[in-house]
Protein backbone atom coordinates (compact mmCIF):
# COMPACT_ATOMS: atom_id res chain seq x y z
CA UNK A 1 0.00 0.00 0.00
CA UNK A 2 1.02 3.60 -0.46
CA UNK A 3 1.88 5.78 2.52
CA UNK A 4 -1.35 7.75 2.07
CA UNK A 5 -3.38 4.53 2.05
CA UNK A 6 -1.72 3.43 5.31
CA UNK A 7 -2.50 6.81 6.88
CA UNK A 8 -6.17 6.75 5.86
CA UNK A 9 -6.58 3.12 6.95
CA UNK A 10 -5.02 3.85 10.35
CA UNK A 11 -7.23 6.91 10.91
CA UNK A 12 -10.50 5.32 9.77
CA UNK A 13 -9.96 1.91 11.36
CA UNK A 14 -8.66 3.43 14.60
CA UNK A 15 -11.57 5.85 14.80
CA UNK A 16 -14.15 3.13 14.15
CA UNK A 17 -12.59 0.77 16.71
CA UNK A 18 -12.22 3.40 19.45
CA UNK A 19 -15.78 4.67 18.92
CA UNK A 20 -17.20 1.14 18.88
CA UNK A 21 -15.50 0.10 22.12
CA UNK A 22 -16.20 3.45 23.80
CA UNK A 23 -19.90 3.32 22.86
CA UNK A 24 -20.21 -0.27 24.09
CA UNK A 25 -18.67 0.59 27.46
CA UNK A 26 -20.33 4.00 27.90
CA UNK A 27 -23.82 2.86 26.93
CA UNK A 28 -23.56 0.00 29.40
CA UNK A 29 -22.13 2.51 31.92
CA UNK A 30 -19.29 0.23 33.01
CA UNK A 31 -17.32 3.11 34.50
CA UNK A 32 -15.21 0.71 36.55
CA UNK A 33 -13.49 -0.38 33.33
CA UNK A 34 -12.07 3.08 32.64
CA UNK A 35 -9.09 2.98 35.08
CA UNK A 36 -7.96 -0.31 33.55
CA UNK A 37 -8.13 1.15 30.04
CA UNK A 38 -6.32 4.30 31.21
CA UNK A 39 -3.52 2.20 32.74
CA UNK A 40 -3.09 0.31 29.48
CA UNK A 41 -3.11 3.59 27.55
CA UNK A 42 -0.31 4.99 29.75
CA UNK A 43 1.88 1.98 28.97
CA UNK A 44 1.11 2.09 25.25
CA UNK A 45 1.83 5.81 24.97
CA UNK A 46 5.11 5.68 26.91
CA UNK A 47 6.15 2.49 25.15
CA UNK A 48 5.58 4.00 21.72
CA UNK A 49 7.49 7.16 22.64
CA UNK A 50 10.53 5.59 24.29
CA UNK A 51 10.83 2.36 22.31
CA UNK A 52 10.12 3.73 18.85
CA UNK A 53 9.58 7.45 18.39
CA UNK A 54 12.56 8.87 20.27
CA UNK A 55 15.10 6.36 18.86
CA UNK A 56 13.80 7.08 15.34
CA UNK A 57 13.91 10.85 15.90
CA UNK A 58 17.53 10.75 17.07
CA UNK A 59 18.55 8.48 14.18
CA UNK A 60 16.84 10.64 11.57
CA UNK A 61 18.10 13.98 12.88
CA UNK A 62 21.80 14.80 12.47
CA UNK A 63 21.41 17.17 15.44
CA UNK A 64 19.97 15.07 18.31
CA UNK A 65 20.36 18.01 20.69
CA UNK A 66 17.84 19.95 18.61
CA UNK A 67 15.38 17.04 18.82
CA UNK A 68 15.80 16.83 22.60
CA UNK A 69 15.19 20.58 22.86
CA UNK A 70 12.06 20.26 20.70
CA UNK A 71 10.69 17.53 22.98
CA UNK A 72 11.38 19.67 26.06
CA UNK A 73 9.82 22.75 24.45
CA UNK A 74 6.82 20.71 23.36
CA UNK A 75 6.15 19.53 26.93
CA UNK A 76 6.31 23.13 28.15
CA UNK A 77 3.97 24.33 25.38
CA UNK A 78 1.41 21.63 26.19
CA UNK A 79 1.61 22.58 29.87
CA UNK A 80 0.87 26.23 28.98
CA UNK A 81 -1.97 25.27 26.62
CA UNK A 82 -3.60 23.11 29.27
CA UNK A 83 -3.29 25.91 31.80
CA UNK A 84 -5.07 28.26 29.40
CA UNK A 85 -7.83 25.71 28.83
CA UNK A 86 -8.23 25.16 32.58
CA UNK A 87 -8.37 28.92 33.16
CA UNK A 88 -11.03 29.31 30.48
CA UNK A 89 -13.02 26.40 31.89
CA UNK A 90 -12.95 27.76 35.45
CA UNK A 91 -13.84 31.27 34.26
CA UNK A 92 -16.68 29.92 32.12
CA UNK A 93 -17.87 27.64 34.93
CA UNK A 94 -17.99 30.59 37.32
CA UNK A 95 -20.28 32.47 34.96
CA UNK A 96 -22.57 29.44 34.73
CA UNK A 97 -22.83 29.23 38.52
CA UNK A 98 -23.82 32.91 38.68
CA UNK A 99 -26.46 32.26 36.04
CA UNK A 100 -27.70 29.21 37.91
CA UNK A 101 -27.76 26.82 34.96
CA UNK A 102 -25.62 25.05 32.39
CA UNK A 103 -27.67 25.69 29.28
CA UNK A 104 -27.81 28.29 26.57
CA UNK A 105 -28.42 26.41 23.32
CA UNK A 106 -31.67 26.12 21.44
CA UNK A 107 -31.91 22.42 22.25
CA UNK A 108 -31.23 23.12 25.93
CA UNK A 109 -28.09 20.97 25.90
CA UNK A 110 -25.36 21.58 28.46
CA UNK A 111 -22.52 23.80 27.36
CA UNK A 112 -20.06 21.30 28.74
CA UNK A 113 -21.21 18.75 26.17
CA UNK A 114 -20.62 21.10 23.25
CA UNK A 115 -17.25 22.11 24.67
CA UNK A 116 -16.29 18.41 24.77
CA UNK A 117 -17.24 17.98 21.11
CA UNK A 118 -15.17 21.02 20.06
CA UNK A 119 -12.20 20.01 22.18
CA UNK A 120 -12.32 16.40 20.99
CA UNK A 121 -12.44 17.51 17.35
CA UNK A 122 -9.28 19.59 17.80
CA UNK A 123 -7.61 16.74 19.66
CA UNK A 124 -8.51 14.29 16.88
CA UNK A 125 -7.17 16.72 14.28
CA UNK A 126 -3.79 16.82 16.03
CA UNK A 127 -3.81 13.01 16.31
CA UNK A 128 -4.24 12.86 12.55
CA UNK A 129 -1.23 15.15 12.07
CA UNK A 130 0.85 12.94 14.39
CA UNK A 131 -0.20 9.74 12.60
CA UNK A 132 0.61 11.20 9.17
CA UNK A 133 4.02 12.43 10.30
CA UNK A 134 4.87 9.02 11.77
CA UNK A 135 3.86 7.14 8.60
CA UNK A 136 5.81 9.55 6.40
CA UNK A 137 8.89 8.90 8.52
CA UNK A 138 8.51 5.11 8.58
CA UNK A 139 5.61 2.69 8.04
CA UNK A 140 6.48 0.66 11.16
CA UNK A 141 6.65 3.81 13.27
CA UNK A 142 3.29 4.86 11.86
CA UNK A 143 1.63 1.58 12.83
CA UNK A 144 3.00 1.71 16.39
CA UNK A 145 2.09 5.39 16.80
CA UNK A 146 -1.45 4.79 15.53
CA UNK A 147 -1.91 1.88 17.97
CA UNK A 148 -0.64 3.97 20.89
CA UNK A 149 -3.01 6.80 19.98
CA UNK A 150 -5.86 4.28 19.70
CA UNK A 151 -5.07 2.99 23.20
CA UNK A 152 -5.53 6.42 24.77
CA UNK A 153 -8.46 7.37 22.54
CA UNK A 154 -10.65 4.57 23.93
CA UNK A 155 -10.82 5.77 27.57
CA UNK A 156 -11.05 9.37 26.36
CA UNK A 157 -13.97 8.54 24.08
CA UNK A 158 -15.70 6.72 26.95
CA UNK A 159 -15.37 9.83 29.09
CA UNK A 160 -16.69 12.00 26.26
CA UNK A 161 -19.72 9.75 25.80
CA UNK A 162 -20.52 9.86 29.52
CA UNK A 163 -20.23 13.67 29.59
CA UNK A 164 -22.50 14.04 26.55
CA UNK A 165 -25.10 11.72 28.05
CA UNK A 166 -24.89 13.60 31.35
CA UNK A 167 -25.35 16.89 29.46
CA UNK A 168 -28.68 15.70 28.09
CA UNK A 169 -27.77 14.33 24.68
CA UNK A 170 -29.53 11.18 23.53
CA UNK A 171 -27.39 8.08 22.96
CA UNK A 172 -27.97 8.37 19.20
CA UNK A 173 -26.95 12.04 19.08
CA UNK A 174 -23.92 11.45 21.30
CA UNK A 175 -22.74 8.69 18.98
CA UNK A 176 -23.34 10.81 15.86
CA UNK A 177 -21.41 13.77 17.26
CA UNK A 178 -18.49 11.53 18.20
CA UNK A 179 -18.45 10.03 14.69
CA UNK A 180 -18.31 13.52 13.17
CA UNK A 181 -15.61 14.53 15.67
CA UNK A 182 -13.52 11.47 14.77
CA UNK A 183 -13.44 12.54 11.11
CA UNK A 184 -11.22 15.44 12.18
CA UNK A 185 -8.45 12.82 12.46
CA UNK A 186 -8.70 12.18 8.72
CA UNK A 187 -8.70 15.91 7.98
CA UNK A 188 -5.59 16.49 10.09
CA UNK A 189 -3.84 13.52 8.50
CA UNK A 190 -4.59 14.66 4.94
CA UNK A 191 -3.41 18.22 5.59
CA UNK A 192 -0.24 16.95 7.25
CA UNK A 193 0.46 14.43 4.48
CA UNK A 194 0.30 16.97 1.66
CA UNK A 195 2.18 19.58 3.72
CA UNK A 196 4.98 17.21 4.78
CA UNK A 197 5.37 15.00 1.72
CA UNK A 198 7.43 17.68 0.03
CA UNK A 199 9.22 18.79 3.19
CA UNK A 200 10.50 15.64 4.85
CA UNK A 201 13.16 17.61 6.72
CA UNK A 202 10.32 18.87 8.93
CA UNK A 203 9.31 15.35 9.94
CA UNK A 204 11.82 14.87 12.82
CA UNK A 205 10.67 18.14 14.41
CA UNK A 206 7.02 17.15 14.05
CA UNK A 207 7.75 13.75 15.59
CA UNK A 208 9.57 15.45 18.48
CA UNK A 209 6.49 17.57 19.18
CA UNK A 210 4.30 14.47 18.81
CA UNK A 211 6.48 12.61 21.33
CA UNK A 212 6.17 15.56 23.73
CA UNK A 213 2.39 15.46 23.33
CA UNK A 214 2.20 11.75 24.09
CA UNK A 215 4.53 12.03 27.09
CA UNK A 216 2.50 14.93 28.45
CA UNK A 217 -0.83 13.15 28.01
CA UNK A 218 0.47 10.05 29.78
CA UNK A 219 2.32 11.75 32.62
CA UNK A 220 0.27 14.90 33.25
CA UNK A 221 -3.27 13.87 32.28
CA UNK A 222 -3.63 10.11 32.74
CA UNK A 223 -1.29 9.13 35.59
CA UNK A 224 -2.66 11.69 38.12
CA UNK A 225 -6.10 10.10 37.74
CA UNK A 226 -4.62 6.70 38.55
CA UNK A 227 -3.08 8.08 41.74
CA UNK A 228 -6.59 8.80 43.05
CA UNK A 229 -7.10 5.03 43.34
CA UNK A 230 -4.34 4.18 45.81
CA UNK A 231 -5.50 0.84 47.22
CA UNK A 232 -2.86 -1.90 46.92
CA UNK A 233 -5.03 -4.13 44.74
CA UNK A 234 -5.86 -1.28 42.36
CA UNK A 235 -2.23 -0.17 42.27
CA UNK A 236 -1.06 -3.66 41.33
CA UNK A 237 -3.67 -3.75 38.60
CA UNK A 238 -2.54 -0.38 37.27
CA UNK A 239 1.12 -1.43 37.20
CA UNK A 240 0.18 -4.69 35.48
CA UNK A 241 -1.80 -2.97 32.73
CA UNK A 242 0.84 -0.26 32.25
CA UNK A 243 3.33 -3.09 31.79
CA UNK A 244 0.93 -4.81 29.39
CA UNK A 245 0.66 -1.63 27.33
CA UNK A 246 4.45 -1.36 27.12
CA UNK A 247 4.73 -5.06 26.30
CA UNK A 248 2.19 -4.70 23.49
CA UNK A 249 4.25 -1.96 21.85
CA UNK A 250 7.47 -3.97 22.34
CA UNK A 251 5.93 -7.07 20.73
CA UNK A 252 4.69 -5.01 17.78
CA UNK A 253 8.10 -3.32 17.56
CA UNK A 254 9.87 -6.67 17.42
CA UNK A 255 7.31 -8.20 15.10
CA UNK A 256 7.52 -5.38 12.57
CA UNK A 257 11.29 -5.20 12.91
Amino acid sequence: MTTLAWILLACLAGGALSLGIAALVAFRVQARWIPTLVSYAVGALLGAVFLDMIPHIFQANPNPGRSAAMILAGILVFFILEKLLLWRHHHHHGEEIEGGHDHGHDNDQGRSGWMIVAGDSFHNFTDGVIIAGAFIADIRLGVITALAILAHEIPQEIGDFLILLHSGFSKKKALLLNVVSSLATVLGALIAYFALAGARNWVPDLLAIAAASMIYVAVADLIPGLHKRAALRETLGQVSFIGLGIATIWIIHEGLG
